[in-house]
């Protein structure tokens, strides 16, 4: 895939496109790019995906906060598995939201980028207040010689796939029903920063987790059996994600790994952590006694869940 970010670097004359967000390359998107690649080789021209590298209501609404399944470099990386040709990556800007769809089809998709076909999802509007539909998308492109296409809504199992379901499963802690309509196990990536160090009294030591895109979202409250990445070497894990109550933290969320089979100081390091499915909820103990017991359990599930996960 070969990534464009300036658009006059565009060396073809035809494209076969798709536009928007795609928070998460789940299936839905994975679905709607197949189905492109399929009509552009049978027109014989090349791909592409235009998308932005921040999510357009925030440009629009400064204190608008989106939940974000993938950092802009993750989104990247899984487009770059569909086997498109090109990424156009297009900043989405003030100026950009006040095109109508005729315009932006008009005078940016066809003028400028020089598509040929453009694909929609089942419920993509676009243009300035998002006022227009499928039917005048496919007027505006007939004028301008471009064929517009609609590709139907993607059912998996009775479940229509969106980012918003993805979003509902992981705040459910259903992170295994999650990656299986993402088609990857669901990641976070950041560093590894100072904690209380109580979990090291424990036998537990953990490392406290910032996450480096600070809109992305994260599993709902409880323990979960995860893969660690950390220096180029691959670890089982066990994951909390919650207030501590037992240790009357508040309302304070923290996220800390235990590295199972691992000891060594790695703070200030980077880290990747996959989760590979939910141990249990958040527990509040009457003493740091009965906390210790509940995670050697919990490391003993987690265990034996990777071992097979393998």
């Amino acid at each position: 895939m070969k990534i464009i970010r300036d658009i006059n670097d565009i060396d073809v004359n035809g494209l076969v496109a798709t536009v928007g967000f795609f928070d998460g390359v789940h299936l839905g998107h994975r679905f709607l790019i197949n189905n492109m690649i399929g009509i552009a080789a049978e027109r014989r021209l090349p791909t592409a995906v235009i998308t932005f590298p921040e999510h357009p209501r925030k440009v629009l609404q400064a204190d608008y906060q989106p939940k974000l399944l993938n950092s802009f470099e993750e989104k990247i990386t899984h487009l770059a598995t569909t086997g498109v040709d090109y990424c156009i990556i297009l900043d989405f800007t003030v100026e950009l939201s006040q095109y109508t769809a005729r315009e932006f089809i008009a005078s940016f998709l066809s003028e400028k980028l020089h598509i040929k076909t453009l694909l929609t999802g089942y419920d993509h509007r676009f243009g300035r207040d998002r006022a227009d539909g499928f039917e005048q998308y496919v007027e505006y492109g007939a004028k301008c010689g471009m064929e517009v296409l609609q590709v139907p809504r993607f059912i998996e199992d009775e479940i229509a796939v969106s980012s918003s379901e993805v979003r509902r499963l992981l705040a459910g802690c259903h992170v295994e029903e999650a990656a299986r309509l993402l088609t990857y196990p669901f990641q976070i990536r950041g560093r590894i920063v100072s904690g209380y160090k109580i979990g090291r009294t424990l036998g537990f030591p953990t490392a406290n987790i910032r996450i480096d895109e600070p809109f992305k979202v994260f599993p709902g409250i409880g323990v979960y059996a995860v893969w660690v990445c950390l220096r180029d070497t691959r670890y089982k894990g066990m994951l909390y994600i919650g207030n501590r109550p037992t240790l009357n933290n508040g309302d304070n969320i923290t996220l800390e790994v235990n590295i199972l089979d691992f000891s060594g100081d790695i703070y200030d390091s980077e880290i990747l952590v996959f989760f590979i499915c939910f141990v249990r909820g958040n527990i509040r103990f009457d003493t740091l006694e009965e906390l210790k017991e509940q995670l050697i359990k919990d490391r003993q599930v987690v265990d034996l869940q990777l071992t097979r996960d393998y």
